[in-house]
């Protein structure tokens, strides 16, 4: 029987220079007993897996130690001056679940951004005043009506039975407020109750009151102190109301996850018959649009024709922070027309020159949605690796909560006017009025401030938080490796049948599975290290750019403060400026290089992972196997990955902009007809939870599909390399592939 001739265009023709051979590594040769993933395999990277167990453990005895000095419940409730939770259960405050301030007008002090707390008394208190009554106007009512004084005295800290003490006494005693206002409960705080009459803001229908010592106030001061303690929530309580729209919503949002996940199925069974008609489609639309472009550009070039100073140039002009005046001249238009004709070009050009491997590249996601129907529990892999996520996440949270509140309740000594030499130290709430601290600063106090402690333990808290954030990116790149190499060996043992679907070997997810967690565990670890350390680095780079700007908006303000006395100290901040300056370029190089180094790892880990599921090799044996295989077909690479990438991202888009859709039109209460919308304080809160989490469960399902393709892909070269199409050496892939490189 004669041998089938091998088609011209099939095997890629090895490079002419032996060493240039060597260098990107041997091509496969024929392999008779090679029939897809190798069965008989050993463990790899078993120092990487020792380090890793470890870490796990280590993170796991972290958290028990949070979880035994930490409290949560610091975060749900207000705290009161002494430390105590408002609302809590089994303790006096249960039933008081309100924070109430003294003396609002004192939350105006600088040091209230600068220490995050007012400095004025605050108690608990079971619901917040609802009218205007001073000190002195209880004592003048007392012989007529004891109510008053009742109804005063439910907002001091101990219950006053006679209104007999001086007001000079209750203020040193810091027993009761001097006065209280009508307000309302916000976000478990009592707040005055503003309104607006006739254009004017008042309280309580009232423009101007009395403080109770003596002076009268204005709305607009309180509603000044109001906003500085909005300040403070903003920073510590603000969640409160998000949690309430969550709590409000869930079921909607869980709802809006389900019907997203349904799309993404929906989307993957139809690219097997639409993948080549929405690529064309989308490819005439950019055409199409980046044409319109081009017009708009002549048309807007040739309107400006013999206007005023349309004919400057942008270097005649220089540069302006209003983008409309460079829209007023014919350069800008004729430049951009320029820029869109070179693109339109280069689309063209690509789309005649590449035809041929465009079509390899569709053939190759029809084939994934055929291998997605052989082997369809890779559709439910998202699912174990949501739940995956989901544990490592919470963790992390958890830890990170408990870290955050752990210790004891620190008190400080806070001034009104911020000008005490003792302030921001400690101090002890029981004896503090005794101290001579007390007498030296007039009005101090003593005020809680925090939970810590100086113990090995809490002074090392801010470690802790970085070993549990460093951790959490290992885990979480581990989990994202463990899915990809499981799929990897999936459809691997799909492509490697050569009868399909007879030759697929039973369970073949489950098999895959299997062996990447018995034999290389230790390898993905080492990968999704690398990853977690590049990320790692990222983030303390964002950390120092957050720092650095802090720093220089107070170097700024130290200059202007200083008055005029000592204008020398701004020439003296031009050098810090200029190494601001070039420190912020650095960072800016560092940023950009991590971040191309961090989506070169990932796509260096991908194929390395699939090489480890076929072959069960090491990580770097692994990692540089493929990475030859890839150099040695760098254009099929190319083209291959951006039309995959870009039906992906239009598969994404598709489902995300459905489901976000929906979601907006029900959350802003858009549909009356249909179905009434809740009530909720920032409909955009859960609306993003709806659209970031369709998102990112699309992203799960088009992840299967992408790593069906790159699995494939990799196959589909080894397979070139191996095989010839000969009755000897067939090849694997599928008919259609075939049939395509033939032409």
């Amino acid at each position: 029987m004669a041998k089938k001739r091998r088609p011209p265009n099939i095997k890629e023709k090895p490079p002419d220079n032996h060493l240039e051979a060597k260098k990107y590594g041997e091509p496969r040769t024929f392999d008779p007993n090679f029939k897809g993933p190798v069965v008989n395999r050993s463990c790899t990277d078993v120092l990487c897996f020792i380090i890793f167990i470890l870490f796990i453990i280590g993170y796991i005895i972290l958290g028990l130690i949070a979880w035994v000095n930490g409290d949560p419940r610091r975060v749900a409730y207000p705290t009161d001056s002494q430390g105590h939770f408002c609302g809590q259960k089994g303790t006096p405050n249960e039933n008081k679940s309100i924070l109430f301030y003294f003396n609002l007008f004192s939350c105006t002090s600088p040091s209230v951004m600068v220490n995050l707390q007012c400095p004025t008394t605050q108690i608990c208190v079971s619901k917040c005043p609802e009218k205007f009554l001073t000190y002195l106007e209880t004592q003048l009512l007392y012989k007529k009506d004891k109510n008053s004084w009742t109804y005063y005295s439910q907002f001091c800290k101990t219950p006053i039975p006679k209104s007999d003490r001086t007001l000079s006494q209750i203020l040193m005693d810091d027993n009761c407020p001097a006065a209280i206002f009508p307000s309302k409960p916000f976000l478990q705080r009592c707040f005055p109750d503003f309104s607006t009459k006739n254009g004017t803001l008042t309280v309580g229908n009232k423009t101007m009151f009395e403080d109770g010592k003596g002076k009268t106030r204005n709305a607009g001061e309180l509603r000044a102190a109001a906003n500085h303690i909005n300040k403070i929530l903003d920073a510590k309580s603000l969640g409160m109301k998000l949690f309430e729209d969550y709590a409000t919503t869930w079921y909607w949002i869980l709802m809006g996850l389900i019907i997203a996940m349904l799309l993404s199925w929906i989307f993957l069974i139809l690219l097997r018959f639409t993948a080549g008609f929405l690529f064309w489609v989308f490819m005439s639309g950019v055409i199409g649009v980046i044409g319109y472009g081009i017009w708009h550009c002549y048309k807007e070039y040739n309107n400006l024709r013999g206007q005023e100073n349309s004919h400057l140039t942008i270097y005649d002009i220089g540069i302006q922070t209003d983008i409309s005046m460079y829209l007023q001249l014919r350069q800008t238009w004729l430049a951009f027309m320029i820029i869109l004709c070179i693109l339109e070009a280069l689309v063209i050009l690509m789309l005649i020159f590449l035809r041929n491997r465009i079509r390899i590249s569709i053939a190759l996601l029809k084939e994934g949605s055929k291998a997605i129907r052989y082997v369809p529990t890779t559709l439910i892999y998202p699912v174990l690796t949501f739940i995956f996520l989901s544990i490592c996440i919470c963790y992390w949270a958890v830890i990170a909560v408990y870290l955050a509140t752990s210790g004891v309740p620190i008190y400080k000594i806070i001034a009104p006017a911020g000008q005490c030499e003792h302030e921001n130290k400690t101090c002890d709430p029981e004896i503090f009025n005794t101290t001579e601290i007390s007498k030296a600063c007039p009005g101090a106090q003593c005020i809680f401030a925090f939970y810590g402690g100086k113990s090995v333990y809490h002074q090392n808290i801010p470690t802790l938080q970085t070993f549990n954030l460093f951790v959490f990116l290992w885990l979480i790149n581990f989990v994202f490796a463990l899915g990809q190499c499981t799929l990897a060996g999936a459809f691997a043992s799909y492509y490697w049948a050569l009868e399909k679907p007879e030759d697929i070997p039973p369970y073949p997810l489950f098999t895959a599975f299997g062996r990447a967690i018995r034999y290389h565990t230790g390898s993905l670890a080492f990968g999704s290290l690398i990853l977690a350390l590049i990320q790692m680095f990222r983030i303390v780079l964002e950390y120092l750019d957050k720092r650095l700007k802090v720093s220089g908006t107070r170097e700024c303000k130290t200059c202007w403060l200083s008055g005029p006395g000592e204008v020398g100290t701004i020439s003296r901040a031009a050098a810090p400026e200029s190494q601001n300056n070039i420190s912020k370029f650095l960072q800016c190089c560092l940023k950009c290089c991590f971040w191309c180094l961090e989506k070169a790892v990932k796509f260096l880990n991908r194929n390395a992972y699939v090489m480890i599921a076929i072959y069960g090799k090491n990580f770097c044996r692994s990692a540089k196997d493929a990475f030859n295989l890839l150099i040695r077909n760098v254009l099929k690479v190319a083209v291959m990955d951006k039309v995959t990438d870009f039906v992906l991202i239009l598969g994404k888009i598709l489902v995300t902009g459905c489901i976000g859709v929906l979601a907006f039109l029900l959350f802003t209460e858009r549909l009356p007809i249909l179905i009434e919308g809740p009530s909720l304080n920032y409909y955009w809160v859960p609306l993003l939870t709806v659209v970031i989490g369709s998102y990112l469960i699309a992203h799960g399902f088009f992840s299967v599909y992408a790593m069906c393709i790159d699995t494939l892909f990799i196959c589909f070269l080894e397979d070139l390399e191996r095989n010839d199409g000969s009755t000897e050496r067939p090849y694997y892939m599928t008919q259609s592939l075939l049939k395509i490189l033939k032409k």
